[in-house]
């Protein structure tokens, strides 16, 4: 077997970003080869009545969802109490998915540049069918076979790694609001050997995924939740992208990455301010029986909130072409209206700091996760009180078309969520913002957070994926590649 690269591989990924692919020459290549994909695979969605769900069912006893399996998922309740926040205590349905997934992404070297092995995947939850998803996207119920479908393409080399470079292996949770101590294992694995191009499958550069991250609803977030966790902070990357001349904020960006430039405040600082969160917050999250919650109920098929608000659980209905199981029922949560995940930043001395919220989540394992400076759909706090308002939710709202340096729609995770999409922004500000629950941080320190679980939630790591996709031109595909 061909040796691994002995370069360091920060600066092979650095290089990834600013190359062009082997497949792909341009960005209109590679939708004309996704709209090829697109006509050989759909997916034909219908929302049913819960009831009406093939093999799943009511327990009798707590009304919880589950599959007659007894695998995938189920939706409970959960039971809230925070006495610190302006909503003291409610309660709300929850998926409990304790299984732990495989979200992996296949890297391989071409013309001495890395490349992504990405699918295009269909999910009954996706808002415009067809997204770019990670080579491997599986629940454990998935890849064992409880469905009785295919094999998953690709898993083997995320199973035994001991022939291969593992470039990050890391437990990472998810939505903490949606779910209950979701885990899944995050994995980006190099491999030098031939590796056979499956139907639906695509190489692409780095910088190539970053340009398609510009596109709504195309990059899913289980890519971006593993896009993140590439080691791409390191020393001497102010070298390899080269001086930028007149763009003050990709410089600032560029020397964020650089644990060398340093920040604010130091490792030591902000870990002592996690762990300090975590130990202060009093708040208590309990899973009852589904048909224990207050304030919600099941009508016209669906479960839902007295007022209209938040979020139903709905049943869907699938039959689909280029997936391991072809047809097949499950419930889903579909959220309402659109939300808004945004970071504000700013350099602060020359380097670019990004202000990341302490912030409590009922279904996260370790109580805190930082999240990005505002995380809400506005909608839902509109009959509440007016200390629930989202601090710098109005800066963000407010941010003038100059400041805004990164805004697109994308979707969430849609094997478990119906059309959830949120306005994903970074918005650079002068303004010196502070707040005990905030604190500014550098993207080298997001980065090292990262080779760790439980510290940065799903949507604060889509968010340092777009970031990293920042380092680079957005024309780079059309532009020429880069020489070394």
């Amino acid at each position: 077997m061909p040796a691994l690269s002995l370069q360091p591989k920060q600066l092979r990924i650095a290089e990834s970003t600013l190359s062009r692919g082997v497949q792909f020459a341009d960005v209109t290549d590679f939708h004309r080869w996704l709209a090829g994909v697109a006509e050989r695979n759909y997916m034909n969605v219908e929302k049913i009545a819960l009831d009406d769900l093939v093999g799943w069912g009511h327990d009798g006893l707590t009304g919880n969802i589950g599959h007659q399996s007894g695998k995938f998922f189920t939706v409970e309740g959960l039971d809230v109490s925070f006495p610190e926040n302006a909503v003291t205590d409610w309660t709300q349905p929850i998926i409990n998915q304790p299984e732990v997934g495989i979200l992996g992404i296949l890297m391989k070297e071409f013309d001495g540049v890395l490349h992504c092995l990405m699918q295009a995947k269909n999910e009954p939850g996706n808002h415009n069918g067809l997204q770019l998803s990670p080579t491997v996207q599986a629940t454990r119920s998935n890849y064992t076979r409880v469905h009785q479908g295919r094999p998953v393409p690709y898993l083997d080399y995320f199973r035994d790694t001991s022939r291969h470079g593992v470039i990050a292996d890391v437990r990472q949770s998810e939505q903490g609001s949606w779910f209950y101590q979701k885990r899944n294992r995050n994995m980006i694995v190099e491999v030098t050997e031939d590796v056979e191009l499956m139907e639906g499958f695509c190489w692409l550069t780095l910088g190539q995924v970053h340009e398609l991250l510009l596109v709504p609803d195309l990059v899913n977030m289980d890519a971006r939740t593993v896009l993140s966790c590439m080691p791409f902070s390191g020393a001497d990357l102010t070298g390899t992208f080269g001086t930028v001349t007149g763009d003050g904020f990709r410089s600032a960006l560029i020397r964020s990455c650089d644990p060398g430039a340093g920040a604010l405040h130091d490792g030591d600082e902000i870990l002592s301010w996690i762990t300090e969160m975590r130990s202060g917050v009093d708040v208590h999250a309990r899973r009852i029986p589904l048909n224990g919650l207050r304030r919600w109920h099941q009508a016209d098929g669906r479960i839902s909130h007295d007022t209209g608000r938040f979020f139903d659980v709905v049943g869907v209905s699938v039959e689909a072409g280029g997936r391991e199981v072809s047809s097949w029922t499950q419930p889903m949560i579909e959220p309402f209206g659109t939300g808004i995940i945004a970071f504000l930043v700013k350099p602060i001395d020359g380097v670019l700091h990004a202000l990341v919220h302490a912030r409590v989540e009922p279904g996260y394992a370790d109580v805190v996760e930082l999240a990005p400076t505002v995380q809400c759909t506005p909608e839902n706090y509109d009959h509440l009180p007016a200390a629930a308002r989202p601090l710098f939710l109005d800066e963000v709202l407010g941010a003038r078309p100059g400041q805004v340096r990164y805004e697109t729609v994308l979707s969430e995770e849609g094997g478990r969520f119906y059309s959830a999409r949120n306005r994903y922004l970074i918005i650079e500000t002068d303004r010196d913002l502070g707040h005990p629950d905030f604190r500014w941080m550098a993207v080298h320190q997001l980065g090292e957070l990262l080779r760790h679980s439980y510290y940065l939630n799903v949507q604060a790591r889509s968010l340092a994926a777009c970031l990293h996709g920042l380092s680079t031109v957005p024309t780079a595909w059309t532009g020429p590649r880069a020489q070394r």
